[in-house]
């Protein structure tokens, strides 16, 4: 009779525990604070039509998350010029706060070590009645 070590693949809701254990989220005032003095660059992940239901953050860089990695990475050749350096801080801003999680855990693997995310998302900045602005027509 053989044992059986097959491994078990973490769900969605473990490896969201896991990774948000492995570093400090931060709550919309937090975050707005931190951008308005300059220590943080706000990544606004969420897709258009979220964006044009919902408005932007002002002065939040908008970068679609399938493409974050190669404009974040500062050794990228595709790099926004926001991404200046790995000690950059980097708040991660999805919906609700569940993609911008996984997000952030990819940018640390690029080095990234002071990249975060939102919790609870822009609906939380929303919330907070934390300034929104209207998207272009």
């Amino acid at each position: 009779m053989s044992e059986d070590t097959t491994v078990r693949p973490a769900g969605i809701d473990e490896l969201l525990e896991r990774v948000r254990a492995s570093y400090r989220r931060i709550e919309a005032r937090a975050a707005h604070e931190a951008a308005l003095t300059g220590d943080a660059l706000l990544v606004d992940i969420r897709y258009a039509a979220l964006r044009e239901r919902d408005g932007l953050i002002p002065g939040a860089l908008v970068v679609e998350r399938n493409e974050l990695e190669w404009r974040l990475d500062p050794r990228g050749s595709h790099r926004v010029p926001e991404a200046t350096g790995h000690d950059l801080r980097i708040v991660v801003i999805c919906n609700e706060g569940y993609a911008s999680s996984l997000a952030a855990a990819s940018l640390h693997q690029l080095g990234l070590h002071r990249a975060t995310d939102l919790v609870g998302g822009f609906q939380a900045w929303r919330a907070e009645g934390l300034p929104v602005e209207p998207t272009a027509a």
